[in-house]
């Protein structure tokens, strides 16, 4: 929960392109309590990437870690082929943070804060305007760039902050819950800058404990519960591990019942017809896919929603 920028001019020429993020073994404790249990790391060029988990689980630890505000208690993380704790200055001049809180002077205006973030990261002063005026007009602020930030909603400063992370055109982009707090249009609003900041080539690195912005940014997504990343791979990855679809029922009762399948018009019609047979009153059904929301549960144990049966004679 930190409100400080560190994105840097230049564009370091990177030793290890492969790799835009990689972290192995990270283990972090303080004293004896531990917050990172063993945390491994591969983000590549140009990826949004997402760290997905509840409050705690250690998000925020990791990314300061890999954004050289920490250093881990054991193991090892590179960015852009530099390493975080011998070459931290180095890993600077790569990357930008964002963190949970807009990171904005309110008692300046929008221009104001891009001019002097800017000149703060020695942008040669003939772009330094032109730069100003480009990113308010991509983050639709040029309307409000003469007003003071201490007028802006939260919805403006969020865009502000995220305008002043990408000054200095950074290699890699850290962003620590780019949108708690918003309102689900501002969210929206944030969640399409940011996936059009990934669409030009800047790798980027999300915490989150929203299921839908991890499924609606992320190319990849690990999900991280005390500590530990328990699973890693695209979204639609992370559902196919709790099956192709099920038959979502609502009995009499208004229990809720979920039975496996593969979708196909077959294998629902067999699962319907051993419904009929036992006799139950269906009162709705569905076929649909996993949610995130149900991977999620399904790793961690932790659970958001009544617990479902599964009926007998579900494909095995």
């Amino acid at each position: 929960m930190y409100g400080v920028h560190r994105n840097n001019v230049g564009r370091a020429m990177s030793p290890r392109p492969e790799a835009a993020i990689h972290a192995t073994d990270l283990r972090m404790s303080y004293g004896t309590t531990r917050v990172l249990e063993g945390i491994d790391l591969d983000v590549r060029p140009g990826e949004v990437f997402a760290m997905l988990g509840p409050n705690g689980a250690g998000k925020t630890t990791t990314i300061s870690i890999l954004t050289t505000l920490l250093r881990p208690t054991h193991g090892s993380a590179t960015i852009a082929g530099f390493d975080v704790a011998r070459e931290p200055r180095r890993v600077r001049e790569v990357i930008s943070l964002t963190g949970q809180f807009a990171a904005v002077d309110s008692k300046l205006t929008g221009r104001e804060n891009l001019l002097l973030m800017a000149r703060l990261h020695h942008l040669p002063r003939r772009s330094v305007r032109g730069r100003a005026d480009e990113l308010l007009e991509r983050f639709d602020l040029v309307a409000a760039a003469d007003r003071l930030v201490g007028t802006y909603s939260g919805g403006m400063r969020r865009r502000l902050d995220l305008a002043i992370s990408l000054v200095a055109r950074p290699q890699v982009l850290f962003l620590d819950e780019p949108t708690t707090g918003l309102d689900p249009r501002s969210r929206q609003t944030v969640w399409d800058l940011v996936r059009e900041v990934a669409d030009d080539g800047t790798t980027t690195f999300l915490t989150t404990q929203y299921l839908e912005e991890a499924d609606r940014l992320a190319d990849r997504i690990a999900v991280i519960d005390e500590g530990r990343v328990v699973a890693e791979g695209t979204a639609s990855q992370l559902k196919s591990g709790l099956g192709e679809a099920f038959v979502e029922l609502v009995l009499a009762d208004a229990t809720q019942t979920r039975i496996p399948t593969d979708g196909s018009i077959e294998h629902v019609g067999e699962v319907l017809a051993n419904i009929r047979r036992q006799g139950l009153d269906v009162q709705r059904w569905q076929v649909r896919e996993p949610t995130l929301d149900e991977v999620f549960l399904a790793l961690t144990g932790h659970r958001a929603a009544p617990t479902t049966d599964v009926i007998a004679g579900a494909r095995r």
